[in-house]
């Protein structure tokens, strides 16, 4: 193998990335940038034809960019492992109806490489785990094929810092830890990752501690986001404008960061990561508390949202089953086609359980909007519900809103300026405004 210290080695080394999401894909673009020769593997055949065409699979405008620029082969078949030095596995680690971690597409992973595994080998897995994962759960697995982790090859772990859409915090430009089964898979992982990225990859001194920082990572945003949320609802009540108050209390120049409320939390990350430490955990004989609650609050939201339109309808004598109402967004962050953990769906949901028969359009999800432009929607609509800030909306909104029939705006994100909408006569709630 290539000598993993010396980052000008690396040009035509093949690699293989397992999983060509929003992940694994940003990942193979930038290896090939970097004179990697990469493989992906998928289980979509789709994804992997339109690799394969020179399309973009994602639509999302930072990675069609950086695909347009390079260019790598990709395929199902998991036998180009075995002429690879690395092998990166960025499959989803989702949870089930329980909330219970799912490591099905891992463990799926691990064994579809098992017998292509070889000597030298460096597994680097990518997909957010619980602390014990690497050695629990991906190990054993790879293991047999007869060959030992730490002997006859390494396994790292180097958890994703992904945010689709953002094109100042790029793959290159975010910080990396690293942890490894061994002081030699280590360096060998160090060496890969610091021969990619333009910022600092940083060692860790176990897999474990590589494993519980990105857990750590995203339950610090979800219990903020649940404090906040909290807060919305009792401000709410009080008829304080929590967004000014946020506003606010970040003029404190130390000691506050600011986070915002909504109509729910979504993404593959914060809904989900921290019911991976919240299981580990309760294995371990602890009970997190305080992970449960911030979770309880954050999956509490959309109901909250919900309960809001259905109070504004009240003033109007209308209930939720008579009215036509429409919902922007169903991406879960703005201007991407994500819908990971979209809280949208569960407002959807919601409607539906209360008799209403929602109208929905997003621009970047057209495939599951009912309804094919903004101006659709406004026509059918007397209440709209905003789930997914995307700038088309609110570049048009004010304008749209003047000669439409809707009579309630429930502004999810509090991305809206409520003085003009109601100014238009529109009555406007927001979450905790």
């Amino acid at each position: 193998m290539k000598a993993y210290l010396d980052k000008t080695a690396v040009a035509g080394m093949p690699v293989s990335i397992i999983g060509l999401g929003y992940v694994g894909f940003p990942l193979a673009c930038i290896c090939v940038e970097k004179k990697y020769n990469v493989h992906g593997i998928d289980v979509d055949q789709k994804r992997v034809g339109l690799i394969n065409q020179g399309v973009c699979p994602l639509h999302d405008s930072v990675l069609q960019e950086a695909f347009g620029k390079t260019r790598f082969s990709a395929t199902t078949d998991y036998q180009v492992i075995r002429d690879s030095d690395i092998v990166v596995i960025c499959v989803p680690t989702p949870v089930d109806d329980h909330h219970e971690p799912d490591f099905t597409p891992l463990e799926n992973a691990c064994q579809a490489i098992q017998p292509y595994l070889r000597r030298d080998h460096l597994i680097i897995i990518e997909s957010t785990v619980n602390p014990g994962a690497c050695e629990e759960v991906v190990q054993p697995i790879l293991e047999k094929s007869g060959l030992k982790a730490g002997k006859d090859f390494d396994i790292a772990h180097c958890p994703e810092r992904i945010d689709p859409g953002n094109g100042e915090w790029t793959l290159r430009k975010i910080p990396r830890v690293v942890g490894a089964t061994t002081p030699e898979g280590l360096r060998k992982a160090l060496a890969f990752y610091r021969s990619v990225v333009d910022a600092d990859v940083i060692p860790m001194h176990s897999i474990k501690e590589a494993e519980a920082t990105k857990i750590m990572e995203n339950s610090f945003r979800d219990i903020n986001i649940a404090f906040v949320n909290e807060l919305a609802e009792s401000f709410g009540q009080m008829g304080i404008d929590i967004v000014r108050v946020i506003h606010a209390a970040s003029t404190k120049p130390f000691s506050f960061l600011a986070h915002y409320p909504g109509c729910g939390v979504g993404g593959h990350c914060i809904p989900v990561d921290p019911y991976y430490l919240i299981t580990k955990a309760e294995q371990n004989g602890f009970n997190h508390r305080f992970l449960r609650l911030a979770r309880e609050i954050n999956e509490g939201m959309p109901a909250y949202t919900v309960d809001l339109l259905a109070e504004e309808l009240g003033k109007l004598h209308i209930t939720i089953r008579e009215a036509r109402i429409g919902v922007l967004g169903l991406a879960f962050k703005p201007d991407v086609a994500d819908t990971r953990e979209s809280p949208a769906f569960k407002i959807i949901k919601l409607l539906k359980d209360r008799g209403a028969d929602p109208d929905i359009f997003d621009p970047f999800v057209i495939e599951k909007s009912t309804v094919g432009t903004f101006k659709a929607l406004l026509e059918k609509s007397e209440a709209l519900v905003l789930v997914t800030s995307h700038r088309q909306f609110l570049d048009a909104y004010l304008e749209a809103l003047k000669n439409s029939r809707v009579k309630i705006m429930i502004d999810g994100r509090n991305c809206l300026d409520k003085e003009k909408i109601q100014q238009l006569g529109i009555a406007y709630r927001g979450i905790g405004r």
